[in-house]
């Protein structure tokens, strides 16, 4: 039997791919569909957000309506991203459908009423709880309910971003910190290809980011970069990195200390929305509310500004960081990586400015970098740059990710992550544990004063 297998493996090989193509069409079209509705409604969201600047006294209630939507009709959705990364790695008691409804919903309401968050965690979300329902539906294995799983976040990701080879390498990435699983290489292409294309068929326009520098690397010559301005990207690439484990470590801290802190459970999303409120009239900016992509106001920091000379402050990426922690840690729903973008082009600008590096260059690469670091996918985040800023830039866009990923430490946004690499070698006693196993010994060392 088994060299019958041998002598007919093309065969196998085959009926393996034919099988996985007419499982992701429809997977992959409901998903791109549901994304597509997902884009059109935070669009909707936003602008009437922009019209009536007063919904933003309305988030304390609306951070007290998720918490009730969530304690009622959650169950486990609550666990989110992590959820599916768990699902994938053991599963047992699946990804709930109620997850899609409800994470869209209470990410258009955390959006309508000002809070900072992002769109990629809820994509991935629906992606995996659409995926988990037609396993349910098709009676699949445990080994192809990973593989669908999988194929749920590729084409989540890949249809909100209009990135479908990064949806793909994302899926693959995100499971285990420094491997890449091979198992779904071209299920998860083919469902993040076919849910891109579900989601432009329904009339959505992703944002266009460009660099201009393209003109200044050719004068230099042959080679497409100067020492010079590569020892400025390793410097960013440090930074980017440590923006990332920054972001991730206050985000827990900021969920640890509001869950210790406030016993009654429903003030947390009440208190984070006062916060947030107290925030933006402080700095007497809307600038670090909602995506944060684009911006009515002219004077506003967005991340299109930040492609420009004097487009942010050395401080924007600071604030938006501290925004998008406060909301997402204490209630509201959405996702990191927009935040993220918005944080690492800020930051990007900002060291620019002190280095004398072109600005759209070092933005886009904070833009990749810094979401590179805080979800240790630094493969994934390198093709994102090529598909959203061009193939010309790639050598910057490898040393600012594979420096970020390596500065950011073994810490990121989905704790469920496990390390399957270590990032020294003098931390090899981290591998095959979790981000948050990591986490709590490292905090458990310093309160015993070991290290």
């Amino acid at each position: 039997m088994k060299k019958i297998r041998t002598s007919f493996e093309h065969f196998f090989i085959t009926k393996h791919l034919l099988k996985w193509a007419i499982i992701s069409i429809p997977v992959a079209a409901v998903i791109g569909s549901i994304v597509a509705l997902f884009l059109w409604l935070l669009e909707r969201a936003t602008e009437i957000r922009w019209q009536h600047s007063w919904l933003l006294f309305l988030l304390p209630l609306a951070g007290i309506f998720i918490y009730f939507s969530y304690k009622w009709s959650g169950k486990n959705a609550e666990g989110g991203n992590n959820l599916i990364v768990d699902e994938i790695h053991k599963p047992g008691g699946g990804v709930p459908f109620r997850m899609a409804p409800l994470v869209l919903a209470t990410t258009v309401i955390t959006h309508f009423f000002g809070g900072s968050a992002g769109r990629e965690g809820t994509a991935i979300q629906i992606g995996g709880s659409i995926a988990s329902f037609f396993a349910r539906k098709f009676n699949l294995s445990k080994d192809d309910i990973r593989i669908l799983l999988m194929m749920g976040i590729a084409a989540g990701f890949g249809s909100v971003f209009g990135t479908p080879l990064t949806g793909a390498i994302f899926a693959l990435e995100v499971l285990t910190v420094g491997k890449i699983n091979h198992n779904a290489l071209l299920p998860c292409l083919m469902a993040s290809v076919v849910a891109n294309i579900a989601c432009k068929s329904w009339g959505i326009e992703h944002t266009q980011y460009a660099i201009a520098f393209k003109d200044v690397i050719k004068a230099f010559g042959v080679i497409h970069f100067d020492v010079l301005l590569l020892l400025k990207v390793i410097l960013g690439g440090v930074c980017f990195g440590l923006a990332g484990y920054l972001f991730s470590e206050l985000s827990h801290t900021i969920k640890n200390y509001s869950n210790k802190l406030i016993k009654i459970k429903w003030l947390i999303p009440f208190t984070g929305g006062c916060i947030i409120i107290a925030l933006t009239y402080i700095l007497g900016t809307d600038s670090y509310l909602g995506l944060g992509v684009t911006n009515l106001n002219p004077n506003s920091v967005s991340i299109a500004t930040c492609f420009t000379t004097g487009g942010a402050g050395y401080f924007s990426w600071f604030w938006k960081l501290l925004f998008t922690a406060i909301t997402l840690s204490m209630g509201f729903k959405g996702g990191e990586v927009t935040p993220l973008f918005f944080i690492g082009a800020a930051l990007g600008n900002a060291v620019a400015q002190v280095t004398g590096a072109p600005v759209d260059l070092m933005a886009g690469l904070g833009f990749i970098a810094v979401f590179a670091g805080a979800t240790n996918t630094p493969v994934a985040c390198t093709i994102m740059g090529v598909e959203l800023f061009g193939g010309e830039y790639l050598i910057y866009f490898a040393i600012a990710c594979f420096t970020a990923y390596y500065f950011s430490g073994h810490t990121g946004i989905y704790g469920t992550q496990r390390i399957g690499a270590p990032k020294a070698q003098d931390l090899l006693h981290h591998n095959n544990k979790t981000l948050h196993e990591v986490r709590d010994k490292r905090i458990n060392n310093k309160k015993n004063g070991t290290f």
